[in-house]
């Protein structure tokens, strides 16, 4: 099994789809919004053209309205894994969420971990009291490599994580481990592309932006944040919660592209924290040179 994953703008998708081309694969998506229907702008879902007639899973699968969480992506991932290897076929993952790459991967058993209502109650107060960003950095000295899953103005999350840790005394990553089998079923090779020119990182993600608009990101933006209500997980992705002070007259709608950039870059950062922490990871420069590089790396592991 191959595996690519990295930073947003980074050329996952382009790879990935390449190589299952070269190797007569098929991509699963490994990203926690592509899975819903309807959402394709602002996920960066690939397009028909960038598939280059390559089969791909679990991307507008879903209705917006329906939960979707780590253990029912190792699930359907593993359904898909299953179709493609009957069918003689190489089951390419492609993704940055690491939280469900890691989930399907160490085939994870999520434990279901009760809540604690004096504790979430207190921590919602702080909440209110102290804003997220203090919350945030809490969870940052306490859990790093958790606190790079979570995004700081998903407060559910947020919230849920610090519970967790004031439950069980463990970080997410011991928490994992845990509940990780003793065997896993997969011998991947996992390949994650880095830019470690930041400016020049920054300056893809912002020129992705911009072409998500000339597409239609505004009128997508638009629809979740008129059906915010029922789509709680996409009123809280990236691409879309940006938007809304400009929907709700408080805001330019510049202000707002530049609030995108900004939250996209710091998701980037969050991305390479969380895959530098991946144990097995092999490290590809992202550019025109990639491709070669990654069938070398793939020579070599079939070796």
């Amino acid at each position: 099994m191959l595996c690519i994953c990295g930073p947003t703008a980074s050329g996952k998708t382009a790879l990935a789809a390449e190589l299952a081309k070269q190797l007569d694969g098929e991509v699963v998506s490994a990203d926690s919004m592509q899975v819903y229907k309807g959402l394709h702008i602002g996920t960066a879902a690939p397009s028909t053209e960038e598939m280059q007639g390559v089969p791909h899973h679990l991307i507008g699968v879903l209705e917006p309205d329906m939960p979707f969480s780590a253990a029912d992506y190792a699930a359907a991932a593993g359904r898909a894994v299953q179709d493609i290897v009957a069918r003689g076929r190489l089951p390419v993952l492609c993704g940055g969420t690491g939280l469900y790459l890691r989930s399907f991967l160490e085939g994870t058993v999520f434990a279901s971990q009760p809540g604690n209502g004096t504790v979430r109650s207190r921590l919602q107060k702080e909440l209110t009291q102290m804003g997220p960003a203090a919350l945030y950095e809490r969870l940052c000295r306490l859990d790093p490599q958790g606190a790079a899953a979570v995004h700081p103005n998903n407060h559910t999350r947020l919230l849920r994580a610090l519970e967790l840790y004031e439950a069980t005394g463990q970080t997410a990553a011991q928490r994992a481990a845990a509940s990780k089998p003793e065997k896993t079923p997969y011998d991947p090779l996992i390949l994650a592309l880095d830019i470690t020119d930041r400016a020049q990182l920054y300056a893809r993600i912002d020129a992705r932006v911009d072409a998500m608009l000339e597409r239609g990101l505004l009128a997508e933006a638009e629809s979740v944040y008129l059906h915010r209500a029922c789509w709680p997980g996409a009123a809280q992705a990236i691409g879309y919660k940006e938007f809304f002070p400009y929907f709700e007259n408080v805001a330019p709608l510049a202000q707002c592209v530049a609030a995108l950039k900004q939250a996209s870059r710091h998701y980037a950062k969050r991305q390479l924290t969380w895959f530098r922490h991946m144990p097995g990871v092999v490290w590809l420069p992202a550019g025109e040179k990639a491709a070669e590089q990654a069938w070398q790396a793939w020579q070599e592991f079939c070796r």
